[in-house]
């Protein structure tokens, strides 16, 4: 697609329609109600309703580099708070993020059978591990933390930041994000810092990464409900 301005009208109207309907139900339909283009115009660019959700991912890709490079010069302590408290609480509103990562977890369902799915959510895992490995050098780097694999500790990372979302949306069980949470800060975090590095203790809300018209503002509420929690450790550190 040549129009910039057109993919992303497309791509945010496949991301609210994916949120509102799941993949089961979304239909291309769907997604031409939320733009001024008609179905027909859809296949006209794509050729079916599994080339815009490989799309979306794609594009998501895209916005979570932008959101990287906007983060450059922060501290790698913060920046690893913002990716860690992005990942488990996002930046929109609950239900939205709930919707969009229930999505997903079903996207993740049609990956063993679906090539082009199953490609673009390994080029995810990818850029994840990429990134979390690069802030954790660069905490290195700084004196921020001590040396170590910073694979295999980004790898420790995702496998407890996506148990906890996959486990809070299967069982609605909304206490798997701020007990996983303070888990990686003790039982991880605390012993990578330097002698004289901390990290913060509260739910960092910088936009990190966002979906389609996210606004940082918007994660506030499922932040407040974990943040005196947080701050009980830090006072008990």
């Amino acid at each position: 697609m040549t129009d910039p301005d057109v993919r992303e009208a497309i791509m945010e109207a496949t991301y609210e329609a994916l949120c509102e309907h799941g993949y089961t139900d979304l239909t291309a339909q769907d997604i031409a109600d939320r733009t001024d283009k008609s179905k027909s115009l859809l296949f006209y660019h794509y050729d079916s309703k599994d080339d815009l959700v490989a799309d979306l991912l794609a594009y998501l890709r895209e916005r979570f580099d932008e959101g990287i490079k906007t983060t450059r010069t922060v501290a790698p302590t913060t920046r690893l708070a913002m990716f860690i408290d992005w990942y488990l609480y996002g930046s929109s509103g609950e239900d939205e993020r709930r919707s969009f990562h229930t999505a997903l977890l079903e996207l993740r369902t049609q990956a063993p059978h679906n090539e082009r799915y199953r490609e673009q959510l390994q080029r995810s895992d990818e850029q994840l591990r990429t990134t979390l490995e690069g802030i954790l050098q660069d905490g290195i780097d700084a004196g921020e933390f001590v040396d170590h694999d910073t694979a295999e500790t980004a790898a420790l990372l995702l496998a407890a930041l996506d148990g906890a979302r996959t486990r809070q949306l299967a069982f609605n069980r909304d206490e798997y994000l701020s007990q996983v949470r303070s888990g990686v800060i003790t039982q991880v975090i605390d012993d990578l810092l330097a002698d004289d590095a901390s990290f913060p203790s509260e739910i960092q809300q910088e936009l990190f990464g966002s979906a389609p018209d996210e606004a940082s503002a918007d994660g506030e509420s499922a932040a407040d409900e974990n943040r005196d929690e947080d701050d009980a450790h830090d006072d008990d550190a």
